[in-house]
């Protein structure tokens, strides 16, 4: 009998003191993931990431899928296109070389996460000026302070990368009350990338011209495009063609064309939407309607892709051998990668984290990648190491 109690004793005893240790274990276990998760949860986000996008079932594989460009692509591209049989030929102006930028629809004073105009923003307009040789260029804003004020319109040239940029752009200020009619439904909670989607629309319609995404950059001057006999120019996105991309487009006011699609955002609830109305649809009106609009081929502005591996080859370190082939092409091309591409898209959606945010005038300049090639001779030689 004792030496069952005895026994029965210990194993509840080693059964508690068991209990007790994975309690301790497990309580340790949360404190080290707490103390330890500011530096495991940037590797963790980004594993993530790289296995959303690259997985075997990812849509990016359509999307970064080989491509050959078409005749009427081609065409579009070299000016060749002929008129339609509407079209007077005589009556035809060539399309303004005028650039519009838009940039702090939101207020960073309000939300930090939506930055203020930086590097990268003047790289996008220096490369207008230098790369496309635009007669004006026009930056609409709503606000630029840095640092940020909760004003609207106060003292934009603040922000040291304006100020450098201030004799050759036009500011155009648009307050919040005009960006906020913009919303064609009553009360609609749109993000700031719709209205955004809407204003460029509209200064296209008004005035022509082109309009880059303050993340696009034009590499060469856009000179057969702008007498294109149609009235809007775009580019594919993707090998699959699945989208016609609203971050580039050449447009001559009173375009039909964007008439049928700035009425598609009549009375429609954009809260969750991300891309239809400025990839999906375009491309499903130029089917419907084909002898209105310019589609040029993916490699002209949206190559490479948004796509995991696209970003990556267009940011990797290279060789001194690779650097020099590609100084080499880039030279013969005229500033391009490729003879069909006229701008490069930097998707900072899916690079500004793993990449642009990194980028200084003095890494641009000593750091040998595709896209800092590309870029480097949008720098002025008065942006240095004091400008990081």
């Amino acid at each position: 009998m004792s030496r069952w109690l005895s026994k029965t004793y210990t194993m509840r005893w080693d059964g508690t003191s068991l209990l007790r240790r994975r309690r301790t274990s497990s309580i340790l276990l949360i404190v080290l993931v707490l103390l330890f998760a500011p530096y495991l949860w940037p590797f963790l986000y980004d594993f993530g990431d790289w296995l959303r996008q690259t997985n075997p079932w990812s849509a990016q594989y359509r999307v970064q899928q080989d491509f050959v460009s078409t005749q009427d692509e081609l065409e579009c591209l070299f000016g060749r296109t002929r008129p339609t049989t509407t079209t007077i030929t005589t009556d035809i102006e060539p399309i303004p070389n005028h650039v519009h930028f838009i940039f702090g629809l939101r207020n960073p004073y309000e939300d930090p996460r939506v930055g203020t105009f930086d590097f990268i923003s003047y790289l996008a307009v220096r490369s207008a000026i230098v790369g496309m040789r635009a007669d004006n260029i026009s930056l609409h804003y709503t606000y630029l302070a840095d640092p940020p004020t909760p004003e609207p319109n106060k003292d934009p040239l603040s922000n040291r990368w304006i100020d450098l940029l201030k004799n050759d752009i036009t500011l155009v200020y648009h307050s919040p009350e005009e960006m906020d009619a913009l919303k064609n439904q009553p009360g609609a909670h749109w993000q700031a990338a719709h209205i955004s989607d809407v204003l460029r629309l509209k200064l296209l319609q008004e005035e022509g011209g082109i309009y880059l995404d303050i993340d696009a950059f034009g590499l060469r001057p856009f000179t057969d495009l702008l007498r294109s006999p149609r009235d809007i120019i775009m580019g594919h996105e993707g090998g699959d063609r699945g989208g016609l991309c609203n971050a580039i487009m050449v447009a001559r006011k009173n375009s039909t064309f964007i008439d049928r699609w700035a009425a598609e955002y009549n009375n429609v609830d954009l809260s969750r939407e991300w891309n239809f109305h400025s990839v999906v649809l375009p491309k499903q009106l130029q089917l419907q309607n084909p002898e209105e609009i310019c589609a040029l081929p993916p490699s002209t502005f949206f190559w490479p892709t948004w796509t995991w591996h696209h970003v990556h080859w267009m940011h990797e370190p290279l060789t001194r051998q690779q650097a020099r082939q590609w100084d080499i092409e880039i030279e013969r091309n005229g500033g391009s990668l490729f003879g069909e591409q006229l701008a490069y898209h930097a998707w900072s959606q899916m690079s500004w984290d793993r990449f642009l945010s990194k980028l200084t005038p003095e890494k641009v300049r000593t750091r040998d990648t595709r896209f800092n090639l590309l870029v480097r001779r949008f720098l002025q030689d008065n942006v240095g190491s004091v400008w990081q």
